[in-house]
């Protein structure tokens, strides 16, 4: 069995490369050189029956993932069900399955039958979930990689560039280690005076990898937490090795993308983004946010949206969405609406100012939609139409003009008919 990464390093248009193909506007031969190049990857385990493949690169549209799953105190199977459906509707590009507690197999058995986008998950947590943080070893994490990619998980997140030496780097900081992969395996390798496990591990990983042509998500175990801890050694320590990993990946055939930082300054992005390009042979770069300021808990999901913009317009290829209860507890089905939607508008605005192929199409409609108070026309081109749907009919209940004339009317409540600039402009046209 060969992988999307085999197939295009031979040459061979497989019908996933096709389908990415038509939904990216791009010729199938520019998606095979782009996969070949391990510029980007389509991550399609064989397994995963009913998936709509997905490509993630940065010359490609800039993809979301949304992150759900349980933990050991808050949701239920249930739960993470909706979750899944909402991330889905609102655009997610990819979802992983976080879950850390209850029947964790069960759950994303259940998440891979619905899911039609690539699922993702990070196998240190079943691990710790079924087995106890002590039992964190080279048997246990090959057992629970091998054990999900055969249940058909698209990409997995493994931590196998934090090395034994960089955790001394990581407890300067004011944050320490802020990844949960990245804290355990930490004081996994600190109890027991040894190296990583997932390092040591690599060349089996990549063969189960290899086998259901699983993607590999190299983890940032270090990422910053703060502002204060960004663009550290310890971080770029962790991005060198992760540099190496990608290159061993493409010798075994095996499809990677990066994880990167986290929080960032806004001035630090840039040069964040080229970094991770030059080190990692410009392989796919996977971003959480980043996060440009500590001090709005309520609010990350903006916060990281902005971060998100930046790292896409440098070089970004997938974001990893935030929510407003980011630092704060488990995401809701709500927060995840919101989580989804704030990344949604990040991406797309991404994807116009780099002016990928028809990016700007979907606003030029609006906007003619906009001049022609063709509500209806504006609802359905709208990122989120039950939310600008919903707005409309708010404002015309509040309004004090009858709310059937309303409805269909050359103004909104903002301007009224005799300030609205859009109208006058209209008649002005109609005069030339």
């Amino acid at each position: 069995m060969s992988t999307q990464y085999q197939h295009a390093c031979n040459g061979v248009v497989t019908p996933e490369m096709a389908r990415v193909a038509q939904r990216e506007n791009r010729t199938e031969k520019f998606i095979l050189n782009e996969v070949a190049a391990g510029r980007a990857v389509i991550p399609c385990n064989v397994n995963h029956k009913n998936l709509d493949p997905t490509g993630i690169g940065r010359q490609l549209y800039t993809k979301i993932n949304a992150n759900i799953g349980n933990s050991a105190t808050s949701s239920c199977p249930h739960d993470e069900f909706v979750k899944l459906e909402t991330a889905m509707r609102c655009g997610a590009d990819t979802v992983m399955d976080l879950s850390t507690g209850g029947d964790i197999q069960l759950i994303r058995r259940a998440l891979l039958a619905k899911a039609t986008i690539p699922v993702g998950t990070v196998p240190i947590y079943e691990v710790v979930a079924r087995f106890g943080a002590k039992n964190i070893s080279r048997q246990t994490l090959l057992q629970v990689i091998a054990e999900q990619a055969e249940q058909g998980v698209d990409y997995m997140t493994i931590h196998a560039g934090l090395k034994h030496a960089y955790v001394p780097l990581a407890l300067k900081r004011k944050l320490g280690i802020v990844s949960r992969g990245g804290a355990l395996l930490a004081a996994h390798m600190e109890e027991n005076q040894c190296e990583n496990p997932i390092y040591e591990c690599f060349d089996e990983i990549l063969e189960i990898c290899q086998k259901y042509d699983v993607t590999l998500s190299l983890g940032d175990g270090l990422r910053p937490g703060s502002l204060a801890d960004a663009s550290d050694a310890a971080q770029f320590a962790e991005l060198e090795t992760l540099g190496e990993l990608v290159f061993r990946c493409r010798q075994a055939g095996v499809q990677a993308m990066v994880e990167g930082p986290g929080h960032i300054p806004a001035n630090e992005i840039q040069m964040n983004m080229e970094r991770e390009q030059i080190l990692c042979g410009d392989a796919p770069f996977y971003i959480l946010g980043p996060v440009v300021t500590d001090c709005a808990p309520g609010y990350d999901h903006l916060v990281a949206a902005m971060g998100g913009l930046l790292g896409a317009m440098y070089g970004a290829a997938m974001l990893c969405y935030v929510t407003p209860k980011e630092h704060l507890g488990l995401p809701n089905n709500e927060d995840v609406h919101r989580g989804v939607m704030a990344f949604k508008i990040a991406a797309h605005a991404a994807d116009i100012a780099l002016k990928k192929p028809q990016a700007q199409q979907r606003d030029d409609a609006i906007s003619d939609a906009r001049a022609a108070f063709d509500w209806e026309k504006q609802f359905s081109l709208a990122l989120d139409p039950k939310r600008a749907r919903a707005y409309r009919a708010e404002a015309i209940r509040e309004s004090k003009i009858d709310s059937d004339s309303m409805h269909g009317s050359p103004y909104c409540t903002m301007c009224g008919p005799d300030f609205c600039s859009v109208r006058l402009s209209a008649k002005l046209k109609n005069k030339q």
